[in-house]
């Protein structure tokens, strides 16, 4: 009994040591731009935010300005075809997408979708941009060559974010309805609605290609679902507030970007296991999150808004303080 006791508190400070949080916040990159904000993507070398009828273009590295897309009325999203080379933003207020120019940041085509097209992504197998439609209630697919909407698939509920599994299937949050829908890209139809609860409400969504899994995060929890079958694998807790989430392949590591101040992070230890790893501070308002897949450091968009007026309506969105709004690079110590 002397011996195990010594053992254990030998080998306290080291778990206490483990327990440390081993991210943090490195650096900030301010823009002085106004507006508020959404989505935030990485494209090679930079970072694309979008921020009230703009989106800014900054170095991921340095975080100096690269340039402006300006009049995207709205903007949510930006997405990259990748072969093509060529950038779209989602412009909620407009009802469209733009095309531009990777080099010179133009506009060279705009696209109509549906009503207040929030998130957008590039889908690899059938080589189309998809817009989340949150008023309309449906997914508009664009064809990047033809610069056209080919078709429309209705899904339900309000669709938050959609990722593929690179087969022809993609996979759709619906926030309104708690759950995921499963839509054939190629046919445009849809082929399953999985409810996730006892997620509510959910926003972040990320795909695990290798193990088959969907990562789907709500107000205080994350969901894992196996995407083949829809069925839930476990639940986990995560901070209040979330809007994001990205899974980092290469460590297999989840983020959910907590709009009430934090980051969770979580381990995958196999297909079926996951563990909370930490709860890394970061700041209220950074709920969107985006990962450079190429260093693992994971962008977080953040402000300082004003003090809400005496009797103001609790859903009403206060203004960003001018000067605030800055995008935060969190990685390892």
């Amino acid at each position: 009994m002397k011996k195990i006791i010594l053992l254990l508190l030998i080998a306290s400070p080291l778990f206490i040591l483990a327990q440390q949080s081993s991210f943090a916040v490195k650096q900030s990159f301010p823009i002085k731009s106004s507006g508020g904000w959404d989505y935030i993507t990485v494209y090679k070398n930079n970072l694309y935010v979008s921020h009230g009828t703009q989106v800014n273009i900054l170095n991921k590295q340095t975080g100096d300005s690269i340039g402006i897309i300006e009049n995207t009325t709205g903007v949510h999203g930006i997405a990259f075809d990748p072969i093509q080379n060529i950038g779209f933003t989602s412009n909620g207020r407009l009802n469209n997408v733009f095309a531009f120019n990777v080099n010179s940041n133009a506009i060279t085509a705009t696209i109509p979708t549906g009503e207040n097209p929030d998130a957008i992504m590039y889908e690899a197998f059938t080589k189309k941009i998809i817009t989340c439609n949150g008023r309309s209630k449906n997914l508009s697919f664009i064809d990047p060559v033809s610069m056209k909407n080919i078709g429309t698939v209705d899904v339900g509920g309000k669709p938050e974010t959609a990722v593929s599994d690179e087969r022809g299937n993609v996979y759709v949050n619906v926030e309104d309805k708690n759950e995921i829908v499963k839509i054939d890209a190629v046919n445009l139809k849809v082929l399953g609605h999985w409810s996730i609860l006892p997620v509510e409400e959910p926003t972040g969504l990320a795909i695990d290609l290798k193990n088959k899994r969907l990562f789907a995060a709500g107000d205080k929890k994350m969901v894992v679902v196996n995407f083949e079958n829809g069925q839930i694998v476990t639940t986990l807790p995560i901070g209040e507030g979330c809007d994001g989430l990205v899974f980092d392949n290469n460590k297999k590591l989840i983020f959910t970007s907590n709009g009430s101040g934090t980051l969770s992070v979580i381990q995958q230890k196999d297909a079926n296991n996951y563990a909370l790893l930490e709860t890394v501070a970061t700041q209220k308002s950074a709920r969107t999150i985006a990962i450079d897949e190429t260093t693992g450091l994971v962008y977080l968009p953040a402000a300082q808004f004003e003090t809400p007026a005496a009797g103001a309506p609790e859903n009403k969105r206060t203004p960003v303080i001018p000067g605030t709004f800055k995008i935060m690079v969190v990685g390892k110590k």
